[in-house]
Order: C-alpha cells, then sequence, then structure tokens
C-alpha cells in the first residue's frame, strides 16, 4: 500500500509506537507489542500523489526467480549497519547497489560509514533518499516479475499489503518504481487486498511459488488487518493474476520459527533443487521441515517434470542451543543471489566451514560471500530479509535441465543438450561448451534453433561422445542481437554443470538408412501414426520430447525390423503444445515436429 489518511498519521504519531518520528531505529522483524495493539485501528488506504495501479499487470505474467540476473540490490539503511557494509562490499561488484535513505542526513551517515570500513562508493553504490521505517525490505520491498508483451521479457514491479503497521515502509514499492520508471501492480484493494511478505515467498521463475501456510492464516476471516477474507482458491487466484503462478506450494508453519517466513530455513537454488535447513532429529524445528519436505517430494514434482533435487544444511546452535532450548534461530538458508555472488550469513567458524563446503558443492564456480549475522539473528532475520532484488530491465533467458550419466552405448553420436533461450530480440547464437577438466581448455559446438515462434526459442546441441570413466563439465551460452550475453549457470566457465560417462566409446557403425516419414495427423488430437522406414534390422529408440527437451513418453525401443513398421501415439493423452519425436540409431538422430492440440 502506499499511502495513508493524514488521522491515521496523526493516530501513529501519538500513539507512542514512534514509527513515523524514528524510522529505522532497530524495529525487529516480528511485531512489537506496541505494534500488536495499532493493529486494530491501523488501515492502509489507495490514492495519493503516486501514480499506482490497483490491479493485476495486462499482459501474461512470471515472477522472477532470485538467481536471474540483477541490475541492483536494494538495501535501506539505518540498522546493523556493519552487516550492511559487508553486503554492499561484496553486491557492488555485482550490480548497483541501491541504498534507501530515511533523509539526506542519513544517506551522508552511510556514506561516512562505508568510507570507515574501506567500501568503495565511487561506483556500483547509490544513496537515494527514500522514507522508511525499517531495515527488513525483504517484506515490504517491490517484488520483481516480468510482462510477457510478444517477445519482451519486461521488467514490472509487484507489491502486497504488508502485514506491519510501518507506513513509510508500506510506501516505499512505489519510490522504488519511480526510481527506476518500472510500472508497479499493486495487490492491495478489495478483493485483491493480498496481505502478504517476501521473505515467505519463492518463485522458480517457471510458474511455482512456495510459501508457508502464514498466507493463508493472515488472509482469513477476521484476519485483524483489516483485509477483505480470501479462500485459498482466492488466494491462488491473485498470485496467478499477478506473479503467474500456475501451482502455488503451501507448507505447514514452523513452531519456532516465530515469522513463519520460509526464507528462515529453505532455498531455491534452480528450477528443480531445493536448499533446506536440517536440525539433529527431534529438534526444534526440525520434525516440521522434515514433515514439510516429505509433503513437497510427494506431492510436486520440478518444472522438470522430475523429482525435486535436495541440499541439505544443517542449522546451527547458539551457546549450544537450538531455538527449542533458548537460543537463536541461526540459519544459512537466509542468502541471496546477487549475479555469480552468494551472500550468506555466518555465526561460528566451525559451523561456517561445514555450510561453506555444502554451498560450494551445490553451487559450484559462485562466489560465497559469509557475513556475520550474530549482531541481527535474534531479530528473527539475516541476509535475505534485508535486501531485495531488482531485476535486469530484460532477461536473457537460458532454461536448461542438467544432463544425468551418460551411457555411451545409448548414445554413441554423442550427447544430447536441449535448452529453451528466451529475449526480447533476435538470438543470434547459442552453443554448449565442455571440458573433461574445470582447469580448460573449452569447447564450443553450437546449438541450433529446433523451434522458433512469438513465445520460445528452442536449441538443440549434442556434446561428442568421451572416454568412459570421465566426468564431463559444460555450460550453456546465448548471444542476442544487441550484443547482450549470458551463460548459464551464470559464473560460468567457472561454474558448469557435470554429468559422468558410462560404457566404452565403440567405433561407429556406418549410417544405417532409417526415415522418418511425416507424422499424420499434425496437428494431432488423438491417435496418430509415426511411419518408419528402414533398410535393415537395428537398434533403435524413438522417444517423445517436450519443449524442453525433456522425454515425454517412449514409443519404442529394441530392434527396428527392416522394412515399414508404423508406430502409434495417443497425442489426446498429451497436454496441449509443440512436442518432438526423435528415432535414435547407431549414428542416426532423425527429429520431427509434433503440434498437440
Amino acid at each position: 500500500m502506499n499511502h495513508y489518511l493524514p488521522l491515521l498519521v496523526l493516530l501513529l504519531w501519538l500513539s507512542g509506537a514512534n514509527l513515523l518520528a524514528q524510522p529505522n531505529e532497530g524495529l525487529p522483524r516480528y511485531l512489537t507489542e506496541e505494534e500488536v495493539a495499532l493493529l486494530r485501528t491501523y488501515r492502509p488506504v489507495s490514492g495519493g500523489e503516486v501514480e499506482d495501479s490497483p490491479a493485476p499487470p495486462p499482459f501474461p505474467v512470471r515472477s522472477m526467480a532470485e538467481w536471474e540476473e540483477l541490475q541492483a540490490l536494494l538495501i535501506t539503511w539505518g540498522s546493523y549497519s556493519a552487516i550492511q557494509a559487508e553486503i554492499v562490499r561484496a553486491a557492488r561488484e555485482e550490480c548497483r547497489v541501491l541504498i534507501a535513505c530515511a533523509s539526506q542526513t542519513v544517506a551522508t551517515n552511510a556514506r561516512n560509514y562505508l568510507l570507515s570500513r574501506n567500501v568503495d562508493v565511487t561506483s556500483n553504490v547509490e544513496f537515494v533518499i527514500v522514507p522508511n521505517n525499517s531495515v527488513w525490505v525483504r517484506d515490504y520491498g517491490p517484488n520483481c516479475a516480468y510482462m510477457q508483451v510478444g517477445n519482451e521479457d519486461s521488467l514490472c514491479f509487484i507489491d502486497w499489503r504488508y502485514n506491519r503497521p510501518r507506513p513509510l515502509d508500506d510506501a516505499l514499492p512505489s519510490s522504488i518504481a519511480q526510481h527506476f520508471n518500472v510500472p508497479i501492480y499493486q495487490a492491495t484493494v478489495p478483493p485483491d487486498d493480498l496481505v502478504h511478505t517476501g521473505g515467505n515467498f519463492m518463485s522458480d521463475g517457471m510458474g511455482t511459488g512456495f510459501s508457508s501456510q502464514l498466507i493463508l492464516i493472515e488472509n482469513r476471516p477476521g484476519n485483524g488487518f483489516g483485509a477483505t477474507p480470501k479462500t485459498e482458491e482466492d488466494i491462488d487466484r491473485i498470485m496467478a493474476n499477478y506473479h503467474g503462478l500456475n501451482r502455488y506450494i503451501k507448507m505447514d508453519v514452523l513452531p519456532y520459527d516465530g515469522i513463519h517466513h520460509i526464507d528462515m530455513h529453505m532455498k531455491l537454488l534452480d528450477e528443480e533443487t531445493l536448499l533446506v535447513g536440517q536440525y539433529p532429529p527431534g529438534v526444534a524445528d526440525g520434525p516440521q521441515i522434515e514433515a514439510n519436505l516429505q509433503y513437497v517430494l510427494s506431492h510436486f514434482k520440478s518444472y522438470f517434470g522430475t523429482p525435486y533435487r535436495v541440499v541439505r544444511i544443517p542449522m546451527p546452535p547458539h551457546n549450544g542451543k537450538y531455538p527449542d532450548q533458548g537460543g537463536h534461530y541461526r540459519t544459512y538458508a537466509n542468502a541471496v543471489f546477487v549475479n555469480k555472488t552468494l551472500i550468506v550469513p555466518y555465526y561460528e567458524e566451525q559451523y561456517d566451514t561445514v555450510a561453506l563446503r555444502l554451498l560450494k558443492e551445490a553451487l559450484p564456480g559462485y562466489r560465497i560471500v559469509g557475513v556475520d549475522c550474530n549482531g541481527m539473528i535474534a531479530a528473527l532475520g539475516a541476509i535475505h530479509c534485508i535486501t531485495k532484488e531488482i531485476g535486469a530491465p530484460h532477461q536473457l533467458r537460458i532454461i536448461h535441465q542438467p544432463l544425468p550419466c551418460m551411457d555411451n552405448t545409448r548414445w554413441p553420436a554423442g550427447y544430447p543438450v536441449w535448452a529453451s533461450v528466451h529475449y526480447q530480440l533476435p538470438v543470434d547464437s547459442v552453443r554448449v561448451c565442455y571440458t573433461a577438466d574445470t582447469a580448460g581448455p573449452w569447447a564450443c559446438v553450437p546449438m541450433r534453433p529446433y523451434l522458433q515462434d512469438d513465445t520460445l526459442w528452442n536449441y538443440v546441441g549434442a556434446i561428442p561422445p568421451q572416454p568412459a570413466g570421465i566426468t564431463v563439465y559444460y555450460y550453456i551460452e546465448a548471444v542476442a542481437s544487441d550484443g547482450k550475453r549470458m551463460v548459464r549457470p551464470m559464473p560460468a566457465p567457472k561454474g558448469y554443470w557435470s554429468f559422468c560417462v558410462e560404457g566404452s566409446v565403440a567405433t561407429r557403425p556406418a549410417p544405417t538408412a532409417v526415415l522418418l516419414n511425416a507424422i499424420y495427423p499434425n496437428p494431432a488430437s488423438a491417435i496418430t501414426v509415426l511411419p518408419l522406414r528402414a533398410e535393415r534390422a537395428v537398434q533403435a529408440t524413438v522417444n517423445v520430447y517436450n519443449a524442453l527437451g525433456q522425454v515425454v513418453q517412449r514409443l519404442f525401443e529394441g530392434e527396428l525390423p527392416a522394412g515399414e513398421t508404423n508406430l502409434f501415439l495417443h497425442a489426446d493423452r498429451l497436454p496441449s503444445g509443440t512436442y518432438w519425436v526423435a528415432v535414435h540409431t547407431p549414428g542416426q538422430v532423425l527429429t520431427q515436429k509434433l503440434l498437440v492440440r
């Protein structure tokens, strides 16, 4: 919400909560006793000088994943200055750092403090005067999303109703939207007045969102915020309209996490990997975290249709005590991606060393920067809580599911690499680069366009066969017509995906003449015929792939007899969309596009 009645401001001033008179003076992430009392009369209203849009985006939209390219990292200055200084020091090497200051005096003090800590502020550091109440910008700051306007992936901001009576914080998203000249769409007016916080929301960038059931609790009848009551279906509708979610996973709240924000114990590392905090058996929130994790793994698959990968990271004790014993809620999951860097909360060397090793294993090539957060964790927050990503104006996205172990007996012609590449302008080149030694040299082979239409570019390439027993490291690079270059993983070549090679590399037989004639009917909606003709009997595999190169159905595996063979596909069992049929034989890969409607 952006603006409030003058009477409300006067009431807040007189209440003794001192939120306006003393902005950013160490307010905790949780509600203070004074704020709990204020909620009875605190009612945000729309309207004011800033031209906002209390409506969903007018075009299809998707929420940004936190590992995507950033143009800036936003913080609000005033509390935990030593921690913020280290965040600025690390983040400015990757992108702009926007420091929102409540006044010019605060901005001057912030600059002087950073200089006293030997933090370079001569470039990539910007001080802006934006009034605020607290340091917890994760929860109330603007949420990045992208409107899909034709081929254009255009940045916009999404704002919700903040669950704290902190009017300056609540107004900040509009000011930041003006600063970046980005449209902002607000779920703040009934029936879309959604009470929500950034620390309790994560997106895979592909239509799936995660939250705790706090979002259900804070929007139910009698919610205490004056928001219209909402069912879970209402919330899902709002998140679909404003964030493009087609799936919204909600987990039970944790008994010892007082704010019930998921960023205190989990983080998405990519489209299919969850970083999840782990307690010793039976300790603190451990049992509920394990139950939630099993619920997710049992009921949901990643965007690629495969089980989520899970990386476990210990939740360290405080003075030997966990939260159920009176210790602070220490967590390593409360970290922030800043392009090729991950900034992580640190506490004690004996625990930090383990966390660093696990993170480096999970995120090869990323620079891991630890910042001592002992001075703030008692307020129930760390690095992720006091930072907010501002995405690049337009993302050059590379979507790829890493390869599993590849068997040379099955892939004698090379290892197929599929990717989806999306940008507002044409993409000039895409290639996959690979090596058997991360020190190099790297070899690169082009990936060819497989489909090019109004919304998606699909590319396929092949890494040549490699000796069995080695590990192949690889990454994908895309270059657009305006010169923009992106690699995935983002730190490549220091960062990479990898797969093991199995089976011996046999002498490749002469290509066998197998023909895949025109599939019919195409477009298809029922039984569909795939006509094949082989000059001689040959081992073959026939797969159906979706737009991301995932195998959705295997139609044939074995010896294909000489002569004509018809394979049959039940297209009515597949979701509508674009697919590819691929015939693999020794020395051959035949492909054909299939539309299912």
